[in-house]
């Protein structure tokens, strides 16, 4: 039996802007095929409903996934007010209705309490695992869950327009683990009038935008004429954390798993830093006394 062509070598970044209907799983596998990438991930999830940034990895640079997710997080989404659903998006049954609107002024009096660092309750229809199993899983059988709360900072939630009395259109910038519909179903209870999400798009993920993102149908023109100029690189992933220029020597110590001295540095215990040589990723490591100890190492061309 002849074997399965795994892909070629493909390694960096590039940005999808994704489109409704489809689930990130398969937006991934439409960009892998049409790069012809051997192995591929991508940095943040987006539900079918949403639109906007995912930010897709290739090669040696799925070895920054968990850091290019640590990234700050910009959506732009709609609610409907004066209702509530089974997935708190538009996409689930209507289980709570009122006819009260609540004016600007009431909305953004509201927003305050959701900056900061807040506890924030995962939909029932999320992918939050419970005793192994996935919540969405449980919530289709009819199972009511009790989720924990889960900490989530958020750097700025506002009103953006108001198209009329039903619907509100808000911009929130937040970290890793947000859930946009859960905004929407808390601000709905606070307001007491419910509410759900009915079109959402994430504009920036980390370094990743909207700038960058190539449409998901020209991911058909990138596999029959090459897709290089639309990748980003390795190290774009990395944009958050410290980066430290080392020679040749040390190097190669690092891609031997073998700490190595670093230069002058604001570096303190415990941070995570990534060296490179001649502008390329060599290692992401941990620095300790002086040294880098490098905990994933990249096989590119320097």
């Amino acid at each position: 039996m002849a074997k399965k062509h795994k892909g070629n070598q493909v390694d960096g970044w590039v940005v999808l802007d994704k489109p409704a209907g489809i689930t990130s799983v398969q937006a991934l596998s439409k960009a892998r095929w049409a790069f012809r990438a051997g192995k591929a991930g991508h940095a943040g999830t987006l539900d079918p409903l949403a639109t906007g940034v995912l930010a897709i990895a290739f090669g040696e640079a799925t070895k920054t996934v968990a850091l290019a997710q640590e990234g700050m997080k910009t959506y732009r989404f709609t609610i409907r007010l004066g209702q509530a659903t089974t997935t708190d998006d538009s996409e689930g049954e209507v289980t709570a209705a009122s006819d009260l609107r609540p004016g600007d002024a009431e909305i953004e009096a509201a927003l305050p309490a959701y900056t900061g660092d807040i506890e924030q309750v995962p939909p029932q229809f999320s992918a939050v695992k419970v005793e192994g199993e996935r919540a969405y899983d449980l919530a289709r059988e009819g199972v009511e869950l009790d989720l924990a709360a889960r900490p989530l900072y958020v750097e700025s939630l506002r009103l953006t327009a108001r198209p009329d009395p039903d619907h509100a259109e808000l911009e929130l910038v937040c970290g890793k683990g947000g859930y946009v519909r859960s905004i929407a179903r808390d601000l709905g209870r606070d307001l007491r009038c419910h509410a759900h999400v009915t079109k959402l798009r994430r504009l920036a993920s980390g370094p990743f935008t909207l700038d960058h993102a190539i449409s998901f149908e020209m991911l058909d023109e990138i596999r029959h004429m090459g897709g290089a100029d639309y990748l980003l690189p390795v190290s774009t992933g990395l944009d958050d954390i410290p980066a430290l220029a080392v020679p040749a020597a040390a190097a190669a110590r690092l891609r031997q798993g073998q700490a190595v001295p670093v230069p002058a540095t604001d570096l303190d215990y415990g941070d995570v830093a990534w060296a490179s040589l001649d502008g390329l990723p060599v290692a992401i490591g941990t620095y300790k006394a002086g040294l880098l100890h490098p905990d994933r190492v990249f096989n590119l061309g320097n």
